[in-house]
């Protein structure tokens, strides 16, 4: 038999999720600052790029987190 579908705690879930690509933009955004004259423009463009999409994520996580706290 299946389990049920448990969302009680999905915003926590996502919220949780959202904190920790907003703390990996940050490591990364670290990272090419420490490093700016070690690192190679392709290596930068590719952390940039990256955290582009974490950027997407997060509004993603953003509009679920809505969507869950309306449906409680």
């Amino acid at each position: 038999m299946a389990k049920p579908d448990d969302r009680s705690d999905n915003a926590e879930k996502l919220q949780e999720m959202l904190q920790n690509t907003e703390e990996r933009i940050r490591e990364s955004q670290d990272y090419v600052a420490a490093n700016a004259g070690e690192i190679s423009a392709e290596e930068k463009a590719n952390i940039e790029a990256k955290n582009e999409r974490r950027a997407e994520s997060i509004e993603g996580y953003r509009s679920e987190i809505k969507d869950e706290i309306s449906q409680s």
